[in-house]
């Protein structure tokens, strides 16, 4: 049996104690295998040429270029480089900027180093990471102030009250006499309401902030 190749990393951040200690937890990791590291974004365009990584751990603020801009050029060159957020801020709109920008995570740098590694192991497959405080930044540009779920419709709720109980989309369109393709529909404006990267965590915010039961009655 090939055993899978170990996930290609570039560091980007301006501060060199920061690498070094990134560095560190990298090389704890077999799976993880450092190939570059750059301490600015015109640095990094030229690194990525060279070492190709799979995932980028990405600061947001750089003297020269800042994070955004430096994510958003090189994914316009390499599209298939996975960027993950690695700040200290999580300020509502630099997360939301970030993840329009193309970013597939979101981490805060005191995030603890599991945490890391299985975002970055995550990230090189395409699936998101987010940091609570990222997630609740991101419920709070979606929604002001008011609370998580507070525009969901009945439906929703019910919607997302089946997905709570980890019911598929056919098993929801059966139970609730909907279609498969309106159940979509309704996950994906659950989702999109909740400010969630994916059903699972739109999931897991429905039961946080309970907004319906897993029983499927509403609160």
């Amino acid at each position: 049996m090939t055993e899978s190749k170990p996930i290609k990393v570039m560091i980007v951040d301006d501060h060199p104690v920061v690498r070094t200690g990134l560095t560190a937890v990298l090389h704890a990791f077999d799976d993880l295998d450092l190939v570059g590291e750059a301490g600015s974004g015109t640095e990094a365009l030229a690194k990525c040429q060279e070492s190709l990584p799979d995932v980028i751990l990405m600061d947001m603020l750089m003297p020269d270029m800042d994070g955004l801009e430096t994510t958003i050029a090189i994914l316009d060159q390499y599209p298939d480089v996975k960027i993950l957020v690695l700040t200290s801020f999580s300020k509502e709109d630099l997360v939301h900027k970030a993840m329009e920008a193309g970013a597939v995570g979101y981490l805060l740098k005191n995030a603890p180093i599991h945490t890391l590694a299985e975002a970055i192991r995550s990230a090189s497959v395409g699936q998101t990471t987010l940091a609570p405080e990222a997630t609740q930044a991101l419920i709070r540009a979606r929604t002001g102030h008011q609370r998580p779920g507070h525009d969901l419709s009945e439906r929703e709720r019910q919607v997302l009250a089946l997905v709570i109980g980890g019911l598929s989309n056919a098993e929801i369109a059966l139970q609730l006499s909907i279609s498969p393709d309106t159940v979509k529909h309704h996950v994906s404006a659950c989702i999109s309401k909740l400010g969630a990267a994916n059903r699972a965590q739109a999931a897991a915010l429905a039961v946080e902030y309970q907004i319906t039961s897993k029983s499927g009655s509403t609160v």
